[in-house]
């Protein structure tokens, strides 16, 4: 009998939020109270969970046997037994076979969507282990995400905050990398030959760079925004949710899960949910 909570485990749905992305080019131009194109891209939202959800089955099904050395990943469905490799490979190719069913007719956002797949197939067999392309290659699907907005609503995005979703991005993908090292010290490379490569001191020296990129972009994308130079009023909330989730990564180390600092801690919920309703106040009654 198949465990129906293990199936829905598998596809990873608390990774669901990242997808959120697929809203920036919406809510940034003043567009979101539209019903039509806010159906539509809650449409695209859910096809890029399912795409999402057949990677994440993907390389559970490639990292198994490594997967079981993590103390953490080892509790995963796949890996913890709770179901079969037929099941989930029947399941990543349903869930692939719906998504290209409900994509086709827009051959642009199917292009997306394609792209994510193969570059994450890729990225699953061989790219996850080429030093500094895996973290970029990351970077890249949540870029594809915001596109993926923009393309399915037909409304254009700012080159700046196409920036800062890159930085941002990179940001979380080198503080995972950090978390997975001090999580499994020494028996990193038996997890993952790519931590191998990496080491504490370096993912510091380049954090260096990106974490005050991510605010330049930012600020820069404040001052010169379309919608009203009262954005800027926005930038301590960026500023203190760069500093709260380094606070989390040094003190917890959570860095591994960005989910669970969006989702569990409360300062830093407060503050996203500070800086959404203020840039929609700004945005749509015209501050």
């Amino acid at each position: 009998m198949l465990n129906l909570k293990a199936l829905i485990q598998i596809m990873r749905p608390k990774q669901w939020i990242k997808n959120s992305f697929v809203f920036a080019a919406l809510v940034f131009s003043g567009k979101f109270i539209e019903m039509p194109l806010l159906l539509t891209n809650i449409k695209t939202f859910i096809l890029f969970c399912l795409t999402s959800s057949t990677i994440y089955i993907l390389n559970d099904l490639v990292d198994i046997e490594k997967d079981k050395l993590h103390p953490e990943k080892r509790n995963r469905p796949l890996p913890s037994g709770k179901i079969s490799k037929g099941a989930t490979i029947i399941l990543d190719i349903l869930i692939f076979i719906i998504v290209v069913l409900l994509s086709i007719k827009n051959i642009k956002l199917f292009s997306i969507l394609f792209t994510y797949l193969i570059l994450n197939v890729f990225y699953s067999f061989k790219l996850k282990n080429v030093v500094i392309i895996d973290v970029m290659i990351i970077t890249f699907g949540f870029v594809l995400r915001v596109e993926a907005g923009s393309i399915s609503t037909n409304i254009p995005i700012s080159p700046w905050l196409i920036l800062c979703t890159t930085l941002l991005s990179l940001f979380l993908a080198l503080n995972k990398r950090k978390s997975e090292l001090i999580t499994l010290e020494n028996k990193s490379g038996s997890h993952r030959k790519i931590l191998e490569e990496y080491s504490i001191e370096l993912i510091n020296s380049m954090l260096t760079i990106v974490t005050p990129s991510i605010l330049m972009a930012y600020c820069l994308y404040t001052f010169s925004s379309v919608q009203s130079r009262s954005m800027m009023l926005t930038i301590p909330f960026v500023l203190y949710g760069i500093f709260r989730y380094q606070y989390l990564m040094f003190k917890n180390n959570i860095g591994g899960k960005p989910e669970d600092i969006f989702t569990k801690d409360i300062p830093f919920l407060i503050n996203i949910i500070l800086w959404i309703v203020s840039v929609l106040i700004i945005i749509y009654f015209k501050l």
